[in-house]
């Protein structure tokens, strides 16, 4: 492993055919508070966070407008503000948090335009580069939720659209109104219930964003066979895992602190063999 951890170590990926990022991203709701509510404990902590991200070659950050909520994305503007040219920011709309542990489908599409102008504004940005629909709204058709989206693409204020915790059906729904260019569900080492999504994905060549990328990593002894081996954390390894298991998967681990942010990025430098992936990948 390089003694300066580097994002760019994984490669790049190609984001709806014109972005193009670092393949170790960075996920910013754990810049909160506790329970993702409100502002975290350490502001100066949090914003460290961030620059050392950007500065280990971090070009790909994700958030939402539900992280705090608000929280996040001002927390962001605030640290970062005026952006490097070669960084993406990912938002989210479509959750509404009434208070902590609250976390609320809203796909209307007046809510999504109201939450979409909100992020503009907050992140200090004239077109967010990747805008994602958070979750489907049992209450609302996707392609109503979706095609608010369209309209608001075709209005410049988003660049891509993407979706996230979503079926194969679902996806397919929103393909038939507009590009979708990125999934973004749960998955890790102990959680494959996406895997045929992450199939789908690297199919269709659209990016996908594993969240809880490094959660339960140490209950596979795989992972900690190949912990020990490597000599580094069972996070790190289910890191390197996610960057073999796909060309389109974009880890995007995140962490409020600066020396977890580097350690994540570390895991960029990791070289599993192919008998370490495959066990890693039975062990579901």
């Amino acid at each position: 492993m390089n003694r300066q951890p580097s994002a760019a170590a994984a490669g790049t990926i190609d984001i709806g055919g014109d972005l193009t990022v670092n393949r170790m991203g960075f996920g910013a709701m754990r810049l909160t508070g506790q329970g993702i509510w409100g502002n975290p404990a350490d502001r100066a902590q949090a914003q460290a966070a961030l620059r050392r991200a950007v500065e280990l070659g971090v070009t790909f950050i994700d958030t939402a407008d539900s992280y705090g909520p608000e929280v996040s994305e001002l927390l962001i503007a605030e640290t970062l503000y005026p952006y490097p040219a070669e960084l993406v920011i990912a938002t989210k709309g479509g959750l509404v948090r009434p208070g902590p542990g609250r976390w609320d489908a809203d796909g209307r599409p007046e809510h999504l335009r109201q939450a979409c102008e909100g992020s503009l504004r907050r992140l200090k940005l004239d077109q967010i580069p990747l805008y994602q629909f958070h979750r489907p709204d049992p209450k609302v058709p996707i392609a109503e939720s979706v095609g608010a989206l369209a309209e608001l693409k075709a209005e410049g204020k988003i660049r891509h659209i993407g979706i996230s915790n979503v079926s194969e059906a679902q996806f397919q729904a929103a393909e038939k109104v507009t590009p979708v260019v990125s999934i973004q569900n749960r998955y890790n080492v102990a959680d494959r219930s996406s895997e045929t999504i992450v199939d789908l994905c690297e199919q269709e060549q659209v990016a996908f964003l594993p969240w809880a990328p490094i959660q339960d990593a140490e209950d596979s002894v795989a992972v900690r066979v190949a912990a020990e081996r490597h000599g580094v954390s069972t996070r790190q390894i289910a890191l390197a895992w996610m960057l073999a298991r796909s060309p389109q998967i974009l880890p995007i681990p995140g962490s409020g602190s600066a020396d977890h942010v580097e350690a994540n990025i570390a895991a960029a430098s990791i070289e599993l063999s192919p008998d370490e992936v495959t066990a890693i990948s039975a062990t579901a």
